[in-house]
């Protein structure tokens, strides 16, 4: 399905500014937490001027700030706008020279700013919402070596880390407790600065996350002390290759198979594991880790980090828990009137024929239940080489005459189709078919639908048409939830348009859809 926010500029500057206010931040007092994250990277970068800052609209405002005198910039300032549009750590070396800021007001004026370096604040949906930036008063030809621009890309993703555990802890009502942790952790780091090489290890281990570092060919030589203390393991007895051992066994090939396949392609790795917990059990941990280059845009090392993820397994689990036993409930009421009438069937031979066609009906219906049904990931069946034509028909089996005639034709343009798509789909024609038992085409006996699919370039539009029930006249002085169910299923899930016209001949329904939403799994794949 196609997100019109892709291509709108405009829709994608309400979903930033959106996303930015879901985090309160905007216009509250100093932070510790965020002052000591941009003091350690004006003091890593040997700058005297340093800032977070959040682009709001056209003002630059300053969450935290040093050597600069007032909160904000209006209009927003073009060297964070230009840096939140770059990938990585923007660099001006000397901004009196560069064309894009030569007659910038900063540059020109009493402020005098000649080095700028900032790296984007970029939130999980991949949206710019600031830079963490710091500035020089003196050009300085030579930038940024390879750990300083490696600290403003960890501290950049560390104040991100800062506004989501802010937002989430504000809901949790724990904010007092992490917020405690993360300046204690910020005034450590602050006070183990000594050295560039101790720079490193000092942030890592500020961080809540277990971190870790390898070299390009994959043997990791770091980790920071959050791991050690997670997993329990003697310090530098999972260096090399030997972290693997410390994965759940049935979890192992997979993290190994993908960590292969990000040394081989340079694409990020992520992945979830079950990992070894100092307590002896296995704790799921989300693994996540990004290639530094350089400028040759050759790997010279991997940094990643490993959050532990085991609460909100537990609440995936917990929810498919309660999905498959409402399911597993559900499949047994069905299987009980199957039985029924099974049952009846041989107690009266002459309602033989009438009990076949009905648990033909059940089950096809019990079918159509494991796609509209909330599924996990695990529990979800799988639609790999199904046709959106062929799920229909199954669908629709329960409405066939006695001789086994599709009582619902369908034709056209057939369709791929994965299981994404299976929900919004069986919901939309399933409260179809039931209306047209009710009171439409179905609930007569000569009544047909006419169901065509056709597909016009980019779109692929659905068209209902019922014919042979009773008259329709006009339409219903009121819509139902069954109305905005069909509104849910197309319009909110499946990103198109749904028309309804009812005709005196029978109701008319129009589904309008972009082509990928009947397969968005494989649009993704071609997408990547």
């Amino acid at each position: 399905m196609t997100n019109p926010a892709e291509s709108d500029p405009e829709a994608i500057e309400a979903e930033r500014l959106r996303v930015l206010r879901s985090f309160d931040i905007l216009d509250t007092d100093p932070e510790q937490a965020f002052d000591d994250v941009m003091l350690l990277a004006a003091r890593i970068c040997d700058a005297p001027i340093g800032m977070v800052s959040l682009a709001v609209g056209d003002r630059q405002w300053f969450k935290a700030r040093d050597g600069v005198g007032v909160p904000e910039i209006g209009p927003a300032s073009s060297f964070s706008r230009y840096a939140m549009r770059q990938p990585g750590v923007t660099l001006v070396r000397d901004a009196s020279l560069d064309p894009l800021f030569a007659d910038h007001p900063l540059v020109t004026g009493q402020s005098g700013f000649r080095f700028y370096a900032g790296a984007p604040l970029i939130d999980d949906q991949g949206l710019a919402l600031g830079v963490l930036c710091v500035i020089d008063t003196r050009p300085r030809p030579q930038g940024l070596d390879e750990t300083q621009l490696m600290t403003m890309n960890v501290l950049a993703r560390q104040v991100m880390a800062l506004l989501e555990r802010r937002r989430a802890l504000r809901e949790r009502r724990r904010s007092d407790e992490a917020a405690t942790a993360a300046v204690e952790a910020a005034r450590l780091v602050t006070e183990k600065l000594a050295e560039s090489d101790a720079r490193f290890q000092a942030i890592a281990d500020s961080m809540p996350q277990m971190v870790w570092s390898s070299r390009p060919d994959g043997h990791h030589d770091y980790y920071n002390a959050r791991w050690y203390a997670f997993t329990g393991a003697a310090e530098g007895s999972t260096l090399g290759d030997a972290w693997g051992e410390m994965i759940h066994p049935e979890d192992q090939e997979r993290a190994r198979t993908a960590w292969r396949a990000s040394l081989s392609t340079g694409e990020p790795y992520e992945v979830e594991y079950r990992l070894l917990h100092h307590t002896g059990s296995y704790a799921w941990t989300l693994s996540r880790a990004m290639p530094i280059r350089n400028a040759d845009g050759a790997v010279t090392r991997w940094f990643g980090t490993g959050t532990d993820i085991a609460e909100m397994k537990r609440l995936e689990q917990a929810k498919a828990l309660l999905s498959q036993e409402l399911s597993h409930r559900i499949k047994n009421i069905f299987a009980v009137i199957s039985a029924l009438l099974a049952l009846s069937a041989r107690q009266y031979p002459e309602a033989t024929a009438f009990a076949r066609a009905a648990r033909t009906r059940i089950a096809a219906l019990a079918r159509a239940h494991e796609f509209v049904r909330p599924h996990s990931e695990s529990s979800r069946p799988s639609l790999d080489g199904t046709t959106l034509h062929a799920f229909l028909r199954d669908l629709f089996l329960a409405y066939d005459d006695e001789a086994g005639n599709p009582r619902v034709v369908i034709s056209g343009d057939n369709a791929d189709f994965d299981d994404q798509a299976a929900t919004p789909v069986a919901l939309l024609f399933h409260e179809l078919a039931t209306n047209a038992a009710k009171y439409g085409a179905l609930s007569a006996p000569e009544g047909r639908v006419d169901l065509t699919t056709t597909q016009h370039g980019d779109r692929y539009v659905m068209t209902w048409r019922e014919r042979g029930g009773p008259p329709v006249t006009g339409t219903p002085d009121r819509s139902g939830f069954g109305s905005s169910l069909l509104a849910l299923s197309v319009e909110g899930q499946l990103g198109g348009v749904l028309e309804q016209t009812w005709a005196s001949e029978g109701l008319k329904v129009v589904a309008d859809i972009p082509a990928t939403a009947l397969a968005p799994r494989r649009a993704a794949r071609e997408l990547a």
